[in-house]
């Protein structure tokens, strides 16, 4: 685990990356770069949705009975993520982009809706990050997808391919083939904020996404958080503050002292998890020099050796 720090006492402020410049998703439909009628019909079909037949708009944590075994189907938490209208700044600020778009996509239909995550359900490994960025997830859908060649999702998937976790080291559109195993991507907010930055009761009211969406994965063993407010939302999370109450063993945790983050220190958890904070992949902080690659790198080797420890000689 070279490289990284085990529960490191010292505060690591660094960069969020999102102060400056800043297999397919569940429950998403596949979507051409540049745009398609396949795409128009499901925007369409996605407003009949949220809308419903009343004209109700839906909020977080609208998802319906649980299953019988107290749980909900992944594909139907992200429909409730895709339906939320929880946050009317976000949403303004989101389909304002939509319709605006920047002039090297004026030909695309944006995706312009709340983002789910993406990946492999039976992950052991869960990475948050901070919220879509507007004209990369926000316009694809897609976590981490679209902000251009060499941007924050290029380096992370370059990252996660390196680590065994993708299948290929870029993520330019929804349907370029990219699949994740055993990992899974979300977010702490799940719609593009101005300037990159959420409020903390946007937060907050995003939390029960998050919470839904670990519910579906019951493997997860260890969390890399892409930048403090990640950090701090996971944290808030696993105390039991702002979630739907699922997985009793792994909420309500009493975390003290309270771990800070700090790039690649690594907190092992009462609720059985791991936690690793990991500065934030923007393109802010991997062109400064902030965050470079073998930082990245060994930050998921870390994350591998705690979920494959060589003593243990696990195959998966």
């Amino acid at each position: 685990m070279q490289g990284l720090v085990i529960r490191g006492p010292e505060r690591q402020e660094g960069r969020d990356g999102q102060t400056g410049q800043r297999r397919s998703v569940l429950g998403t439909p596949e979507r051409s770069a540049h745009g398609s009628s396949e795409r128009a019909s499901w925007a369409s079909g996605a407003r009949t949705r949220r809308e419903g037949v009343n004209g109700a708009r839906a909020s977080a944590g609208e998802l319906g009975p649980r299953g019988p075994d107290g749980s909900w189907r992944l594909a139907d938490v992200h429909q409730a993520i895709i339906d939320c209208e929880a946050c009317p700044r976000l949403r303004r600020y989101c389909a304002g982009i939509a319709r605006a778009k920047r002039r090297a996509y004026r030909d695309e239909i944006y995706w312009g809706r709340p983002v789910p995550g993406f990946g492999d359900p039976r992950a052991r490994l869960l990475l948050i990050g901070l919220a879509p960025a507007a004209h990369g997830a926000n316009r694809t859908g897609r976590v981490f997808t679209g902000d251009g060649i060499g941007g924050s999702g290029d380096f992370l998937m370059g990252a996660l391919h390196r680590a065994g976790f993708a299948n290929k080291p870029t993520s330019r559109t929804p349907s370029d083939g990219l699949t994740l195993r055993d990992a899974f991507i979300a977010a702490a907010v799940r719609c593009a904020p101005p300037d990159n930055k959420p409020s903390p009761q946007e937060i907050t009211r995003c939390l029960p996404h998050l919470d839904a969406e670990m519910n579906c994965l019951p493997e997860v063993r260890v969390v890399v958080a892409l930048g403090k407010i990640a950090f701090d939302a996971y944290l808030q999370l696993v105390k039991g503050h702002g979630g739907h109450g699922g997985h009793g063993d792994r909420r309500g945790v009493s975390l003290r002292p309270r771990p800070l983050f700090g790039h690649g220190v690594v907190h092992h958890l009462p609720n059985g998890q791991t936690l690793i904070g990991c500065y934030h992949p923007s393109r802010q902080n991997t062109n400064t020099g902030t965050l470079t690659a073998k930082m990245m790198d060994d930050v998921f080797k870390g994350a591998r050796a705690c979920l494959d420890p060589p003593s243990a000689g696990l195959v998966r």
